[in-house]
């Protein structure tokens, strides 16, 4: 039985980047760049001011005041036809490109205008207040590096160099299959024995939010023929998730029909709580994640296992989610030999996290996972961790957007 953290090695050395799309510069918010994309111009393209004022010479300023005569003025967007004789000075207006003649934008506040002069009250340097052609990006060089996924910052960068179309990964298309006859679907009526699927779509969810399109294939009962027509058809995706049937049960099918499917698996159960009886198995070359039907053994192994193995097949380069250090505020009891995920709460004092418990740990408990703000890790080795430990946590809500108590 491997650790989790040797599980997680494995899944992330069986899966590879998906191909490549084309898509339209909006369409690529959140998606990774699959190719490199080299600046086609200088940008700024041509120099121009960084300021409301006036373009002058700064030699005609060596002395303060200077009085300059105003010959002109230069809007942004005007053509570049104004020149700074000797002298003289230019009213221009910020992104306005700089005249013929000029090497220094006074902005306005250091100046007094009267009439046709105007008086220059502060010192001038030659280049002050000037955006340099190419100054931000040299025409050639590279502005989007393959595996960069694309925030608005990038839509920006891409859309001034004119990129309407960018190269990124595709998409995962990620199946997802729920076991059981005693499972029916959202919109019916739930009688004795009988438990809706809220699994399939709280993963759905999942997929969807890690940037994956959900394929939503129903449910297979409890016997071999429909666990061969419904994996079948999940393995014509990138990747099939199963929900529940990966037990030791008699009508536990799921690990059955892999193997004849052709599926190799490579473990089956993990030292981890909740989440321990997961399989990871490949078929031609396609991820199938088996998770166990509880909902939070669903929701914590597609958080630790699934999801960053998504992001990897659609070319993200970080996707484990981080853990940072907090305290745990109450004791915790465990048995020894499982890493532990605990649902809690955190509130954050002098810069310091705080978990609380959430509540019920059993894993078939929804609400507890609805109030979490984080899972805390608990060491396999552990059967008590006081109140005051330092503990690992991994935030599953912004909470340092949260006020400190």
């Amino acid at each position: 039985m491997p650790t989790f953290q040797e599980a997680r090695n494995i899944i992330l050395s069986n899966v590879r980047p998906l191909g490549e799309e084309t898509v339209s510069l909006m369409d690529s918010l959140g998606r990774v760049a699959s190719r490199d994309i080299a600046a086609p111009w200088d940008m700024p393209l041509f120099d121009n001011s960084a300021m409301d004022g006036f373009a002058v010479r700064a030699a005609d300023c060596s002395s303060t005041p200077a009085s300059l005569c105003v010959t002109g003025f230069l809007p942004a967007g005007g053509p570049d036809q104004a020149t700074v004789e000797p002298g003289c000075a230019v009213r221009i207006m910020t992104g306005a490109p700089i005249p013929k003649g000029c090497n220094a934008v006074v902005p306005v506040e250091e100046t007094n205008e009267t009439g046709d002069r105007v008086i220059i009250t502060g010192k001038v340097q030659p280049r002050q207040h000037i955006r340099l052609k190419g100054a931000d990006v040299a025409a050639g060089a590279r502005i989007l590096a393959a595996g960069t996924r694309i925030r608005p910052s990038e839509i920006g960068m891409l859309a001034a160099m004119g990129q309407a179309l960018v190269p990124v990964y595709r998409k995962a298309r990620v199946a997802i299959l729920s076991t059981g006859d005693e499972l029916i679907e959202l919109g019916e009526i739930p009688g004795a024995g009988k438990v809706i699927n809220s699994n399939a779509l709280s993963l759905a969810a999942a997929v969807r939010e890690a940037g994956a399109e959900p394929v939503l294939i129903g449910i297979a009962r409890d016997d071999i023929a429909s666990h061969r027509e419904k994996m079948l058809e999940g393995f014509a995706c990138d990747a099939l998730i199963t929900s529940a049937g990966v037990s030791a049960g008699e009508r536990d099918l799921v690990r059955e029909v892999m193997a004849q499917l052709g599926a190799k698996e490579l473990f089956w159960k993990i030292d981890m709580k909740p989440g321990g009886p997961t399989a990871f198995a490949v078929r031609e070359g396609k991820p199938a994640f088996s998770l166990p039907g509880n909902p939070v053994s669903t929701m914590v192994t597609f958080e630790f296992l699934v999801k960053p193995a998504l992001l990897r097949m659609m070319g993200q380069q970080k996707v484990i989610r981080p853990f940072v250090k907090g305290i745990l505020a109450e004791d915790a009891h465990k048995k020894v030999g499982k890493v532990n995920f605990i649902r809690v709460t955190v509130k954050k004092r002098h810069g310091r996290y705080l978990a609380y418990c959430a509540g019920d740990q059993h894993t078939g408990v929804l609400s507890t996972m609805t109030r979490s703000d984080a899972l805390v890790a608990l060491p396999a080795e552990a059967s008590f961790v006081p109140a005051g430990t330092e503990v690992d946590i991994v935030l599953l809500r912004d909470v340092d957007l949260l006020e400190e108590g």
